[in-house]
């Protein structure tokens, strides 16, 4: 009783890597080279998890009579008051959270935002790049690091015609208008104050590689940190779960059927080819139990016997898969034989050879998974738990109920399946064997012939 209690203590602190994002703040005037200051430092920091957000995205949507004036260049989009704070806020700590948040898009063309967004989700860095990245005060108590970028009136003058002729379809006369009317006495006014908050004032924008550099070390130190604290966790957490009963939620299969096949499938002699009869036949019957577990509901069929109907069943809703690659993808002759219409997303979890830390590199989701009646996830083999673990958090933060989801797997190492079922103990999960939490993937290799 008390290792279960301290075990559901344990599961509720649990985070993904990317939870806790690192953010790093950039504000500086308009023109002053904020978002190239923010492309170079991610050149340099040379990790695929970095994401930029542009302030820009959350001015607020204008009235008829607002938009009127800022094609005639008399709004002022330079006031702290055009931005909507509130919900840049409450982006970022869902994003600091390691939730999925929708960005919207704004378009300076049309003084409007867009009915499109822009999805953000597992970022380890986020760069928050605008005129007011340091101005309002909940945003600074989220940020690791504040930058403010410095460059003189003439030079940032320029650089805003260039942009705002070229990109934005606006003309030099409206322009320099807004310039003189907006742009620069807000400069003075609320954009170098900013300088007072900053840890790093960065003169020379991208020429400055001193400064980069040293961002750069800052925030790959911080990621070592959060990297190390996570391994901590995830050996604490098998540590807990050590002495914990295997979950009634586990569906072991041992037919003899089964254990014929995984029979032949270990013998070192058999051919390739044979390997792939066997094993698809396995993932049938992985499968096919995977999908008990789901909802069925009442089906009339009109047979083509002298108009006989059958009162049967059939799935209540939609079914979805999700392979984790590159291993799962041997799973899906198996899946099409049973679901021949299932709808399949992908994930690309790959272990980190030096840290060891399981890291998402990639994914494609349905859009409308969240509401499905059933997931599969599917992997062939599972050993500590660490990528199972990321791949379940992934379709929880997507909006999936934890008791839709069915994890798919031949073999699963003790420890990682205590572990796995530990922090989720409301998902299924359907394996052929228990192993070694050590043992190896072989099973992709033997298949896929590389």
């Amino acid at each position: 009783m008390e290792a279960t209690k301290e075990l559901q203590d344990f599961s509720t602190h649990y985070s993904p890597p990317w939870a806790n994002t690192s953010i790093i703040g950039i504000a500086g005037s308009s023109g002053s080279g904020k978002t190239s200051l923010a492309y170079a430092i991610i050149k340099e920091l040379s990790l695929p998890w970095v994401v930029i957000l542009s302030s820009d995205s959350y001015y607020k949507p204008l009235t008829p009579e607002e938009s009127k004036a800022a094609f005639r260049n008399e709004y002022d989009f330079d006031a702290p008051a055009a931005i909507d704070f509130d919900l840049l806020v409450e982006h970022l700590r869902d994003i600091k959270s390691g939730k999925k948040v929708d960005i919207p898009v704004y378009s300076f063309e049309k003084h409007a935002r867009l009915p499109n967004k822009n999805t953000i989700y597992s970022p380890h860095v986020l760069i928050l790049e605008g005129i007011f990245a340091l101005h309002d005060q909940r945003v600074l108590n989220m940020l690791d690091l504040k930058v403010y970028a410095d460059a003189e009136p003439d030079l940032c003058l320029s650089r805003r015609l260039l942009r705002d002729v070229r990109e934005r379809g606006r003309d030099i006369e409206g322009c320099i208008k807004q310039w003189f009317k907006f742009v620069r006495p807000a400069c003075v006014r609320d954009v170098e104050p900013q300088r007072n908050v900053a840890d790093l004032i960065v003169p020379r924008g991208i020429e400055n590689t001193v400064a980069i550099s040293m961002i750069s070390d800052r925030v790959h130190k911080t990621l070592d940190q959060k990297s190390s604290l996570h391994q901590a966790e995830l050996r604490r957490l098998g540590k807990v779960s050590e002495d914990v009963p295997m979950s009634s939620n586990v569906i072991i299969l041992d037919s003899n059927q089964v254990r014929g096949i995984n029979t032949t499938l270990m013998e070192p002699g058999l051919d390739r080819e044979d390997f792939v009869f066997y094993f698809d036949r396995l993932a049938v019957i992985l499968i096919e139990k995977a999908t008990e577990p789901l909802l069925y509901k009442s089906s009339v069929v009109q047979t083509p016997l002298n108009g006989h109907s059958y009162n049967g069943l059939s799935l209540d809703g939609d079914i979805s898969a999700v392979v984790i690659l590159r291993g799962g993808s041997i799973l899906e002759t198996g899946l099409k034989r049973v679901i021949p219409d299932c709808s399949t997303g992908r994930m690309l979890i790959q272990t980190n050879f030096r840290t060891g830390e399981p890291e998402l590199h990639y994914y494609k989701l349905s859009p409308s998974i969240s509401s499905h009646s059933g997931v599969l996830l599917l992997d062939p083999q599972m050993s500590s738990g660490g990528a199972a673990l990321m791949a379940v958090k992934v379709l929880l933060d997507h909006g999936v109920k934890e008791d839709k989801i069915v994890f798919v797997t031949c073999t699963a190492g003790t420890q990682g399946l205590r572990r796995l079922m530990s922090v989720f103990p409301n998902i299924k999960v359907v394996v052929c064997r228990i192993v070694d939490d050590m043992e190896k993937r072989w099973l992709e290799n033997r298949y896929l012939g590389c």
